[in-house]
């Protein structure tokens, strides 16, 4: 397989890291594009068993100045761009949306919906040029069942899932495959975390007692779409642990 262009966004932690090496250890040349920029060229640095490059710039997708600076600033590796993983993205808080924050709910939009939507749409340039490339977006299963808490989580991965179905369409013709990954339960990544406001104790007892799917496990589904030829598009991938029937089912193998 021929060494790919690959931009991996949220590559500091979780499954956005897991494929970013996963791919540089296919032989890839791969960009790890996070805000927290000392974590990434920590990862960069130490990771020894690298095939392929692993680069490093800052980026906060959220953010639109912070995005115009990465591709100004790696605008020469970015114009031979051949995959996007647009994996930034996160969810703040439990509680129903009536005791939600405007803010945070503006934060989850941000992030996961205009961030990937910026992304893309500077990435495709290139790609329309060559007529070749592939967009890769990760969605969840919580984009296909709804749940208490998650309002504004669901409605952003609806969204992620609906951009990516309808900018299929769009690029129609040009070559450009577009797919997205949609996990269930992912243990070992901040997510959890971050959705708990930094509460370990309660972001761990959402995993407790079962087998999940982890960073490393996303990242090979990832690679082997990425891997597959151009004439072949997955169009969506859903994946859960077996002890996850549903987004909102979990059965831990029985005894």
């Amino acid at each position: 397989m021929s060494a790919k262009k690959i931009l991996v966004t949220g590559a500091s932690s979780g499954i956005g890291r897991a494929t970013a090496l996963h791919l540089a250890r296919q032989g890839h040349h791969v960009l790890m594009a996070a805000r927290r920029t000392e974590v990434l060229r920590e990862i960069a640095a130490t990771e020894a068993t690298v095939v392929g490059e692993l680069h490093v710039g800052e980026l906060d997708v959220g953010r639109v100045e912070s995005v115009d600076a990465f591709f100004a600033k790696h605008g020469d590796w970015l114009g031979n761009l051949d995959v996007v993983v647009n994996n930034a993205g996160l969810a703040l808080g439990r509680e129903g949306f009536q005791d939600s924050s405007e803010a945070e709910t503006e934060r989850v939009f941000e992030t996961n919906v205009l961030g990937l939507l910026r992304v893309t749409k500077r990435a495709l340039a290139p790609m329309l040029k060559r007529r070749a490339g592939q967009i890769v977006n990760l969605g969840s299963v919580a984009a296909h069942e709804a749940y208490a808490g998650g309002t504004v989580y669901c409605a952003s991965k609806a969204a992620v899932h609906m951009i990516t179905d309808a900018l299929r369409h769009d690029l129609g013709g040009t070559g450009i495959r577009v797919c997205t990954v949609a996990p269930g339960r992912v243990a070992e990544t901040q997510f959890s975390n971050v959705r708990f406001r930094g509460d370990a104790e309660k972001a761990q007892k959402v995993y407790e007692g079962y087998r999940i799917l982890t960073a490393d496990d996303v990242a090979s589904i990832i690679a082997w779409i990425v891997a597959q030829p151009a004439h072949i598009n997955v169009q969506e991938l859903i994946v859960l642990p077996t002890d996850q029937p549903s987004a909102t089912t979990l059965a831990p193998l029985r005894p």
